[in-house]
């Protein structure tokens, strides 16, 4: 597995849960509003030194007791067929896993969940369930498939199996109220649906400036998607 990036200490990113994080290498999507290009632009990634996977367990074995977690995420992790080897170390270790996903690779989702190698799992759900507006909002290279997958991940947390989030990146450019309200009808009775909104202070794959959502508006959006599910903003 292809790693970019190791943070050896994070308090927010698994909740209730002191953790690390490691970043792979690699996704297939292309949204032009993501702030790792690094990790997901061929050009960028030739550039990237990576971090030897030996180091990150010779860290994870020093640091038992103090680390509780180990967040995965990328560009896309389940793009990598050793994924589910490299988190059954992992959990031989006795650490938690979370998986942050965009739920393309339902198949290894699905294994994952059933094999109870993640504890927690981070769906980020791009815009709503239309395909010509996802399409968009990933950069143009979302096939039927994927569309596909993407519903019955969704699905599958909704299922209850295992302990999620739902998130969503707000941009102005994307996203409207009405496409974040259909996303919690969508998601209607799931445990949590986190916002947050765009940092238009950092480098992105689309190479453009983008817009975070104002005040306002946000404050609607929140008012209107907590009718279907409990909504929190980041």
């Amino acid at each position: 597995m292809k790693i970019g990036g190791f943070q050896k200490l994070s308090l927010i990113d698994y909740p209730g849960k002191i953790s690390c994080i490691v970043f792979t290498i690699g996704c297939n999507f292309r949204c032009p509003y993501c702030y790792v290009p690094q990790l997901v632009l061929p050009e960028k990634i030739k550039k990237l030194k990576e971090v030897p996977v030996a180091e990150i367990f010779s860290f994870l074995q020093k640091n038992k007791g103090l680390n509780e977690a180990v967040v995965i995420t990328g560009g896309e992790p389940t793009i990598h067929p050793d994924l589910p080897e490299f988190i059954r170390r992992v959990k031989a270790m006795g650490y938690s896993v979370a998986l942050e996903t965009n739920g393309t690779n339902f198949r290894m989702l699905k294994n994952l969940v059933e094999e109870k190698l993640v504890d927690y799992v981070e769906l980020d759900i791009k815009n709503k369930l239309d395909f010509e507006k996802y399409n968009l909002t990933v950069g143009g290279v979302l096939t039927e498939k994927m569309f596909e997958n993407i519903k019955k991940s969704i699905k599958l947390l909704l299922e209850g199996k295992i302990a999620y989030e739902f998130r969503t990146t707000l941009v102005k450019e994307f996203h409207r109220v009405e496409d974040i309200v259909e996303i919690a009808k969508a998601i209607k009775g799931g445990k949590i649906y986190y916002l947050q909104n765009f940092r238009p202070d950092v480098e992105v794959v689309g190479g453009k400036r983008f817009t975070p959502m104002d005040e306002e508006t946000l404050k609607e959006i929140v008012k209107k998607a907590s009718n279907f599910v409990r909504v929190v903003r980041r």
